[in-house]
């Protein structure tokens, strides 16, 4: 009794429905099948002693930062806690009966213990040379590790094993809390640390991390970096040393590869290039202005998981001793190595006041779906770390109202 066109109309709709649900169903298993037999290209499993540790739950900054609380406040009571995170985030103190004060930011305060310990940010106030380590000469122990490629996973299996007379670092317990970073140059995509082991100098670690996604043919230009560190609850961790392993004298493809190479002290320069920047100042001792500009860098690292190419941009920070007076930044460059942004900053400081005064650049690769990451640094100034940087200030301060434009390598995080 249901008329023609109602009966189209029905069948049409059952029809739509039926192929929606089909499509749907077979998107989803496509989907599945895809992701059972996708490897991520930058993912890695961390084995510590047979147990699976995946990145996710170690990249919980929530959870990190609730540990880290806990920990401060078992260390001391009452209210401590609260300093100690403070002191760590680098937001304590000047003098109590000084003006207004302006943030404390130390220079080096976001990035960790990547700096030597023989290179002083302060002339009075930061970590200066390790005592375990004076000299060149100095034994800084041995680092036992091996290397293994799986073939059928593409994946490169590196198991970080034990080491063997390192420093005293801590003169009160006469021991160390070491532990170890490692990083797989040039890219610097993987980067890992081990756990830390308290009160040793003879660490045995047994933690293996695997690395998916890296061709076996691009295993001869990469290079393994082990920074070994001693763990400080309360300043910068001391940098013990470090060992670099270049892979093109490795072969893998016949079984795991047993290695034990002496540690070497922390050398910024032996490290993979950050590339260069070009930068220009001049000084108007009337006006008591500077100004800066940021002419363009060359030979940037590849910073894109793709590998293909950076998003360059470069921040700028005006330092008076320890406290940020002044930041500002350039624009984004798409997709290239080697960036022209040819941007100037001007910024009013008095002539009595230049000695105390360190400009920071920061490198900074832009990316719109994780954290930007840092590329390098040039600091030139008070605080500048190589000789031609302070040459450059020097150059500056002694030639008022004439531009001076260098170029200067970018320094490691």
């Amino acid at each position: 009794d249901v008329s023609p066109v109602v009966a189209g109309l029905i069948g049409a709709t059952v029809l739509v429905v039926s192929v929606s649900v089909t499509v749907f169903v077979w998107t989803c298993c496509h989907q599945q099948a895809e992701k059972k037999h996708k490897t991520p290209p930058y993912k890695f499993i961390h084995m510590l002693k047979g147990i699976s540790i995946y990145p996710e739950t170690l990249s919980n900054k929530k959870k990190i930062n609730r540990i880290r609380r806990d920990k401060s406040g078992a260390a001391k009571e009452g209210g401590r806690g609260s300093l100690v995170d403070a002191a760590e985030s680098g937001l304590v103190g000047t003098a109590p009966d000084g003006p207004p004060r302006v943030e404390q930011l130390p220079i080096k305060v976001d990035y960790g213990d990547e700096l030597s310990p023989d290179q002083s940010l302060t002339p009075g106030g930061s970590k200066t040379s390790s005592p375990s380590s004076p000299g060149d000469d100095v034994l800084l122990g041995d680092l036992t590790f091996s290397v293994d490629y799986n073939f059928p996973k593409k994946a490169l299996v590196v198991t970080i094993q034990e080491a063997h007379g390192l420093p005293v670092m801590d003169e009160h317990t006469q021991s160390s809390d070491p532990y170890i970073k490692m990083t797989i140059l040039p890219d610097k995509r993987h980067r890992v640390k081990t756990r830390v082991l308290r009160k040793t100098l003879e660490p045995v670690f047994d933690e293996t991390f695997t690395f998916y996604g890296i061709p076996y043919s691009q295993l001869q230009d990469l290079v393994l970096h082990f920074l070994v560190l001693s763990f400080d609850r309360f300043s910068r961790d001391d940098v013990i040393g470090e060992v670099m392993v270049p892979l093109a004298g490795v072969d893998p493809s016949t079984g795991k590869v047993q290695l034990t190479r002496e540690i070497l002290k922390r050398n910024i320069q032996k490290c993979i290039s950050r590339g260069e920047l070009q930068v220009s100042l001049s000084y108007q001792p009337v006006a008591q202005r500077m100004t800066v500009v940021v002419l363009k860098a060359r030979h940037l690292p590849k910073m894109d998981i793709t590998g293909l190419s950076a998003d360059p941009y470069v921040k700028v920070n005006v330092y008076y001793g320890r406290k940020r007076i002044a930041k500002k930044k350039t624009h984004v460059k798409k997709c290239t190595l080697n960036p022209i942004f040819n941007e100037s900053f001007i910024y009013d400081i008095p002539v009595d006041l230049l000695p105390d005064i360190s400009i920071e650049f920061l490198v900074i690769d832009f990316d719109r779906t994780t954290k930007n990451e840092v590329v390098g640094r040039l600091i030139l100034g008070a605080h500048s770390g190589s000789a031609a940087g302070a040459e450059h200030w020097r150059q500056v301060c002694d030639s008022p109202r004439k531009s001076v434009a260098k170029w200067h390598s970018l320094s490691e995080y």
